[in-house]
């Protein structure tokens, strides 16, 4: 079994809305969100106030605790407005994927058995449409305005008390977003008030922060990765949180010049650009103190190459997954100049992890040795929601989860993930199921067979591969009309790149697709 080097921390027995803003007040007049396109700045005595105000309206259109609210929103300085308000109000949010479509989001809001919708104006008719699609959605709130919608705006000037909820930080769930786990099609992961609190107090002694730092947050606030890295975490230190709607790398590197950013937290995507776009030489970076990737795995020589370019310490990486709130590993900042390139860091406080042999999950390995990563924390996840038997294939009797990730550990403690054992593809940090593909695929009428794997493409992304049977009736069945196919029914990130005709999809006796033997003809 490894350890954490570092100390254990208590776990953190508030609401998440009390353990991100309980020092407010302290922090005062200091900038605490800050729009990264206009400049609008919200300080912290302004989030507090105004979170309570809109927690208040919730409260007195209905929401109560047990509801979920589902939060469909790009970045915004009024997304973690939103957030903290829900949560105050009692609810436990889920969060949805801006771009999914409305069948998607619906498929959603009917499994969390969502009540409420918080959006924006530009995406107020895929939440009606989804509504329509789920039944049981009481009202949709808008951050903006648009006709026919309450607006949270105009709850910032509610008069009605606001709402005391007893929340029971240890059991209540406090955010619900969605993950595909190791296999399968995505599921609710239940995070309670606890596990997400305390990851942040875990995280804190490697990557230090607060007053006068200043994040950039590009990466989307609805994954788990920006709801904690980019919101939660340095909103609870009292950094300031410089918003971006969506990654554009002209507007993102104005921002860093701009807006004098000390950390990133970015996926590979973004690295890469770092270390290769002409436009990179335009902007004055000089502000940037380190950047943490994470999402999804980096190349060791593309890590370097960032670095190099940009006269930092070479870029750190982190490890987690939705299932562990998310945090488990990360390079500590002041270790980035020294860390054996290529790993994702060391375990964070309170954080324990075996390896175990692929072959036989019950033979724990020891230094140098590939095998399953297995974590056991206060940031474990309380289950997927209504999915027991998920939950235990998950996590077992003595509290381990089994990442799906292959990886070891080097004799300085560094840990080292080299494989997957699951199946999920990762497109820039968003988990795309191939399951939830094929079973789309298998719905056209000329095609017999589908399997999908993932396969990195010339940016280095993983992109989904569909390779497709036809059926006999249809052997004229083109890539591009495959392509096409799924582009209308999924959101973009989801969709298949690439396309490859065979003659029959390889599977075991069982039935189970053969991916390792696709994976070997791409």
């Amino acid at each position: 079994m490894f350890r954490s080097e570092y100390a254990d921390v208590p776990a953190v027995e508030l609401p998440i809305h009390d353990a991100v803003l309980a020092r407010a007040a302290e922090f005062g007049d200091e900038p605490a969100l800050v729009d990264g396109t206009d400049g609008t700045t919200l300080t912290y005595t302004q989030v507090d106030r105004f979170h309570r105000s809109i927690a208040a309206g919730l409260a007195e259109a209905g929401v109560r605790k047990g509801d979920v609210l589902a939060l469909h929103s790009p970045n915004t300085v009024a997304f973690p407005l939103a957030f903290y308000a829900a949560t105050r109000a009692g609810a436990s949010v889920t969060t949805v994927h801006p771009l999914a479509t409305p069948e998607e989001f619906a498929k959603q809001l009917t499994d969390s058995a969502a009540r409420w919708i918080v959006t924006v104006s530009p995406l107020v008719d895929a939440a009606r449409r989804a509504a329509e699609l789920a039944g049981g959605v009481e009202e949709i709130f808008v951050c903006d305005s648009a006709p026919g919608h309450r607006s949270l705006a105009d709850m910032l000037g509610s008069t009605e008390p606001e709402p005391v909820i007893d929340i029971d930080p240890a059991e209540d769930v406090a955010a619900l977003p969605y993950s595909s786990g190791t296999t399968g099609s995505p599921k609710g992961v239940m995070l309670t008030h606890r596990q997400i609190a305390t990851n942040l107090a875990q995280l804190e002694p490697a990557v230090p922060t607060g007053p006068g730092d200043r994040i950039l947050a590009v990466l989307p606030f609805f994954h788990i990765y920006g709801l904690t890295a980019l919101m939660n975490a340095p909103l609870r230190k009292g950094a300031a949180v410089v918003v971006l709607p969506r990654f554009d790398l002209e507007t993102f590197l104005a921002a860093i010049e701009n807006h004098r950013i000390t950390g990133l937290y970015v996926a590979p995507p973004i690295v890469l650009a770092l270390a290769k776009h002409p436009a990179v030489a335009q902007y004055d970076l000089s502000s940037l103190k380190y950047i943490i990737s994470a999402a999804a795995p980096l190349d060791a020589d593309l890590a370097a190459a960032c670095s190099h370019r940009l006269g930092l310490p070479p870029v750190g990486q982190a490890y987690g997954m939705t299932e562990l709130s998310p945090g488990t590993h990360v390079v500590p900042v002041r270790d980035m100049p020294t860390a054996p390139p290529g790993t994702v860091g060391k375990l964070i406080a309170g954080t324990e992890m075996r390896i175990v042999s692929l072959d036989d999950p019950d033979k724990d390995l020891g230094i140098g040795e590939a095998g399953e990563l297995l974590i056991r924390g206060p940031q474990v996840m309380k289950g997927y929601l209504g999915r027991p038997d998920e939950t235990a294939a998950m996590i077992d009797q003595d509290g381990w989860l089994r990442t799906g990730d292959v990886g070891y550990v080097d004799a300085g403690g560094w840990t080292f993930v080299v494989d997957r054992v699951k199946e999920l593809i990762k497109y820039k940090g968003f988990q795309v199921a191939p399951a939830e593909l094929e079973a789309l695929l298998l719905t056209h009428p000329g095609i017999a067979d589908a399997a999908v794997v993932g396969e990195y493409n010339d940016d280095n992304n993983e992109v989904p591969h569909a390779y497709v049977v036809r059926q006999q009736t249809a052997l004229d069945l083109s890539q591009s009309e495959v392509l096409m196919y799924v582009a209308e029914r999924v959101a973009p990130y989801k969709r298949v790149r690439m396309v490859t005709f065979i003659d029959a999809v390889p599977r075991a006796a069982s039935g189970k697709i053969l991916r390792r033997e696709l994976r070997g003809r791409a």
